[in-house]
């Protein structure tokens, strides 16, 4: 990433290029970038192509002011953080169900090293507003709730979040390249819950601001509002005034089933 982009990409995210790469500037960008970049999956809805490339998603996120789900955004967000001269790697993980979890490559995170592994993730909405300790077994609380990072099978780790399992995450090293066949999927299939549901989420400095499809939820202090929006011009200003996107025509909502 050019120090152009590298400098757009700040001023998209509000914030300051840091004077070195440690874990305090690591703290900040993560959340400027989860108070900026909201995590949505419009592109699948509007028939827009996702392309797992660091240009195109810079370009995306930086420059059409969008947001985009986790590939597009970790994807883009593990560039920066590379381009500022943290060490990121690219982990696999793999969603809970509830009583099940999900398929390999399912999810992406990133481990960055700032004199320690931290997990950085902000593609996966209601998470961890700041970066949580890899190495560290007990714990971690944080806005967004109490973290637990454990052990588990085949040398994974699980990240728990309020003692619920959020997901599974692997340690082996991956390039962007690796979640093409899963991001496919999850523009495709109708199995996939991206071409079931239509959201744009982003985490404010009050709580939350969600739009799933004209369904308009703002969380603050515990607190729970919600408005249904009715009409086209509504909607399209709900995205520009909350999200800060821009767009000329609406997403089109996936078909409610009544089976």
């Amino acid at each position: 990433m050019s120090e152009t982009a590298v400098d757009a990409y700040l001023e998209r995210i509000g914030a300051a290029r840091p004077a070195r790469p440690d874990a305090r500037s690591l703290r900040e960008l993560q959340l400027r970038h989860l108070l900026s970049v909201p995590f949505e999956n419009l592109s699948i809805h509007l028939g827009e192509p996702i392309v797992l490339d660091e240009r195109a998603l810079a370009e995306k996120i930086v420059d059409r002011r969008r947001g985009g789900f986790c590939y597009e955004v970790n994807g883009a967000f593990a560039a920066l953080l590379g381009s500022l001269g943290y060490p990121v790697t690219m982990l696999a993980a793999r969603t809970s169900g509830g009583d099940s979890i999900g398929p390999p490559f399912d999810h992406v995170a990133l481990r960055v090293e700032a004199s320690g592994p931290w997990l950085v993730d902000v593609g996966f909405g209601r998470f961890a507003h700041h970066p949580l300790r890899l190495d560290v077994r007990t714990d971690q609380p944080d806005p967004g709730g109490t973290f637990r990072i454990v052990e588990a099978d085949d040398g994974d780790l699980d990240v728990l979040k309020d003692g619920v399992l959020e997901y599974r995450l692997e340690q082996r090293p991956r390039v962007l390249a690796d979640f093409g066949p899963t991001s496919w999927w999850h523009q495709t299939s109708p199995a996939s819950h991206f071409t079931r549901s239509l959201v744009c989420s982003l985490l404010t400095e009050a709580g939350r601001v969600t739009l799933s499809d004209r369904l308009l939820v703002h969380t603050s202090g515990g607190e729970r509002s919600e408005r249904h929006l009715t009409t086209d011009a509504e909607t399209l200003a709900a995205y520009r005034d909350h999200f800060g996107i821009e767009l000329t025509r609406l997403p089109v909502a996936p078909a409610r089933s009544d089976g």
